[in-house]
């Protein structure tokens, strides 16, 4: 399942370091609603901005902050970024959902001209675990 996403921008780098992820959040906000996700909430967090979408099954977000691997890098990462959560004692699958978000914000970043090396991590990236 999808759930990280890097890429590189020299133009998405917001001004200020402490409004990491300010411009990408802003393009998704107003992209997101066009492909069915409505955004509840945008929120500056010490690591970047939280993007909240409404979701009757459980609570779904995206994540966009610098990464610092590169000077012009940055990360989007999608939560739940399991494949199924525990609601209310019971098992709820997330996999269906994560993965249409995943492909609309796919299909938003690639759109863009000033966006390049665009890669989804592989679940052993996602969870810091050995291949």
């Amino acid at each position: 399942m999808r759930s990280h996403v890097e890429f590189r921008s020299a133009a998405l780098i917001d001004p200020s370091p402490a409004a990491g992820g300010g411009m990408v959040a802003g393009i998704l906000k107003d992209n997101l609603p066009l492909h069915g996700f409505e955004v509840v909430a945008v929120t500056q967090e010490d690591w970047g901005v939280h993007i909240a979408l409404t979701n009757d099954a459980f609570a779904l977000s995206i994540g966009c902050g610098h990464y610092a691997e590169y000077p012009d890098g940055h990360l989007c990462f999608i939560e739940p970024s399991k494949p199924a959560i525990r609601r209310w004692l019971r098992k709820v699958s997330t996999t269906e959902t994560v993965e249409k978000l995943a492909a609309v914000l796919d299909d938003i970043l690639a759109q863009r001209n000033d966006i390049h090396h665009l890669r989804w991590w592989t679940e052993a990236e996602v969870t810091g675990q050995p291949d």
